[in-house]
């Protein structure tokens, strides 16, 4: 398969990590909660993990790369107060002091 798209997030927090397995079949991320939560990946989205902290979402169709990412993204949104969650890369994100 040839990536024409991608998005990339990063996962912020103490013992928060991300792995995929079955050849970026399957996504898996500790975010806190007393299990592992598992994403099922598309057909059409390849998922890498090339640190336990940088998810990058790969595909050729635009609009299932990005309705994937934010998928994840929406399983531990950013909080604004201390910053942890799943962000966009390039993306601020809000922030209260």
């Amino acid at each position: 398969m040839e990536a024409k798209f991608f998005r990339f997030l990063k996962v912020v927090g103490f013992g928060y990590k991300a792995r995929t397995e079955s050849q970026g079949r399957q996504l898996f991320l500790k975010l806190g909660y007393s299990h592992e939560v598992e994403f099922a990946v598309p057909p059409a989205v390849r998922v890498f993990c090339f640190k336990p902290n940088v998810i990058c979402c790969a595909g050729i169709d635009k609009e299932r790369v990005h309705q994937f990412a934010g998928a994840v993204r929406s399983s531990k949104p950013p909080e604004i107060y201390k910053g942890k969650g799943i962000h966009y890369f390039g993306v601020r994100p809000r922030r209260n002091h």
